[in-house]
């Protein structure tokens, strides 16, 4: 008899943001744990086609795959938990759905028939959805579904999964995270709304097996059996979910719950006990989130974190879990703040950086902040205070040097200011035409490219404590394959003279055109770097990314 591969949804009620993709990575973590072979769909109700043109302050991080398909930030989630490498298969969105068919429908594909949004938008849901689990092998297909339940936007993608159920019962699942508030001034955790989020899913002709109860405490017996009562759902599959201190707590919650054993049976699948070599390390890695033997204090500067009154960390969700992981592993918990690049346009906010011991500029586009960016990497490089770039900070990095040691007071990016004379940043060649013809979306250079790095470097030496059978960061002759995301380039007419005045470029593409890392050599800066790729994209749990290490370490190093 042939494999038959288990589909998981997992719907979220009540409000949004309550963990689905966190659930769903951390139930993925531990079916792997069980011997089983799990893969991940995140289903986005957008029109957008893909995430790349999406504000990061509305929609928080986009996460970039190994093709180059710009995605939710979910996805990264998937990837640091099942550590695991996705593709542009494994998200969709209503956009990206709605734009098969009709290209479906002018080929003639559907041999000429009316072409309607039930059933043929739900059908191709399916087909997507499958496809992913064929193609991966898979036991289990994780599938989560963006927004809550009741919203207008899931309809089509609920039809779908109710249609999969109808026609292969045994083998769909469904799992419910909602919240159960507890108001201030009552003192009572109440379930009504929840109960209301599962009547408005069996609307849709589904039924929850398990619901998973978020929660700011542990559930009660009495509640877990009211839920059970009104939601139709056997109360030992009423799972608490009480906050914790860190996402990383949450799969081993779920095993003191013996969640996977519950999931394991109701599927009916055959599977193995827990990995204890591998769960331990898991623990031992999120032991790290609690006690560090000490801090590192890591100041955040950049332009995506305000949100009217709210700070919005998803912004840079990557790069703050990169710093995380390579500080658990030298022993340390990491003090993150968030400051924004606005307010270093004030000279005398600058001597605030002095209390940091290290500070990273993330990703972003635009001009807004940049003096002030400029002029928080200047103190950096004359305080010797460790800094990291990344994209954007590397090309900020090298405008400040270009104009505070080359003495080109003008030096400039042009997407900042194109009427500058000394353009350091120029846009790509190949991304003119683009420009120039407004295509905007999915048309950057995206997803994996190699660089080979220079000998003798901070780079190289931190890529070289990497073994080289190591898949994610390989370092076989020199060579590193990393993801990328951006327009612009350090201008090859500049590089002579920058490298001429101290800025060592170690790390080139192929064909040595494109610089991919700017650095300072260790006799003038404890750790000066920028890279033009995102290595937060490719940090891992229990496989911290070298660059970030080697910065984590200069940091320690200064305190």
């Amino acid at each position: 008899m042939s494999k038959q591969t288990k589909y998981i949804f997992v719907v979220g009620g009540v409000i949004s943001g309550v963990g689905k993709g966190i659930t769903s990575s951390s139930l993925g973590l531990i079916l792997k744990n069980r011997g089983l072979k799990v893969t991940s769909i995140k289903i986005d109700p957008y029109i957008n086609v893909d995430a790349g043109t999406m504000n990061p302050i509305e929609h928080g991080e986009v996460f970039v795959l190994k093709d180059g398909n710009e995605t939710d930030q979910d996805m990264g989630n998937y990837e640091r938990f099942l550590d695991i490498n996705l593709t542009r298969i494994n998200y969709m969105t209503t956009g990206l759905v709605y734009k098969s068919v009709i290209e479906k429908e002018r080929n003639l594909e559907y041999k000429g028939k009316c072409v309607q949004v039930v059933p043929h938008i739900p059908f191709e849901v399916i087909e997507r959805i499958k496809k992913v689990g064929q193609m991966a092998k898979a036991d289990i297909v994780m599938i989560e579904i963006g927004g809550t339940v009741g919203e207008y936007e899931n309809i089509l993608f609920l039809e779908a999964a109710r249609m999969m159920k109808l026609s292969s019962p045994k083998n769909v699942f469904f799992i419910m995270v909602s919240y159960l508030p507890t108001p201030q001034n009552i003192g009572e955790m109440k379930t009504k709304p929840t109960q209301h989020a599962v009547r408005t899913l069996n609307t849709s002709g589904i039924q929850p097996d398990i619901l998973i109860a978020r929660a700011d405490a542990s559930l009660d017996k009495k509640r877990k059996e009211k839920i059970s009562l009104f939601c139709n759902i056997p109360v030992d599959r009423v799972i608490s979910a009480p906050d914790v201190n860190s996402i990383y707590d949450i799969p081993l919650n779920f095993e003191k719950e013996k969640l996977s054993d519950k999931i394991c049976s109701i599927l009916d699948v055959p599977h193995k006990k827990l990995d204890k070599k591998v769960w331990k390390k898991w623990r031992n890695f999120a032991k790290h989130a609690h006690d560090g033997k000490d801090t590192v204090k890591i100041a955040m500067i950049g332009k995506y974190f305000k949100t009217g009154d709210f700070i919005l960390s998803d912004s840079y969700l990557s790069v703050i879990e990169a710093i995380k992981y390579s500080s658990y592993a030298q022993n340390r918990k990491p003090i993150l703040t968030w400051l924004n690049s606005d307010d270093f346009e004030k000279p005398a906010k600058l001597k605030e950086l002095k209390k940091y011991d290290g500070i990273i500029i993330p990703g972003g586009f635009g001009s807004r902040g940049v003096e002030g960016n400029l002029n928080a990497i200047k103190f950096a490089r004359e305080s010797k205070i460790p800094y990291f770039g990344l994209c954007y900070g590397m090309q900020m990095m090298v405008i400040e040097y270009a104009r505070n040691v080359l003495g080109l007071k003008d030096a400039n990016s042009r997407e900042v200011n194109p009427n500058s004379k000394n353009i350091v940043i120029d846009v790509m060649e190949l991304q003119k035409e683009i420009l120039k013809n407004n295509a905007y979306g999915g048309s950057m250079r995206l997803g994996e490219y190699k660089a080979i790095l220079r000998n003798g470097t901070i780079a190289s030496q931190a890529y070289g404590k990497k073994p080289a059978r190591n898949a994610t960061h390989s370092v076989a002759g020199g060579e590193i394959t990393e993801r990328h995301r951006h327009r612009y380039e350090v201008n090859p007419a500049f590089i002579g003279e920058l490298e001429a005045k101290g800025l060592v470029f170690s790390g080139r593409s192929p064909d040595g055109r494109l610089m991919e890392i700017a650095e300072l050599p260790k006799s003038k800066h404890p750790f000066f770097l920028g890279t033009q790729f995102h290595p937060e994209f490719l940090a891992r749990p229990l496989n911290p990314h070298p660059l970030f290490t080697a910065f984590i370490k200069a940091c320690v190093k200064k305190k």
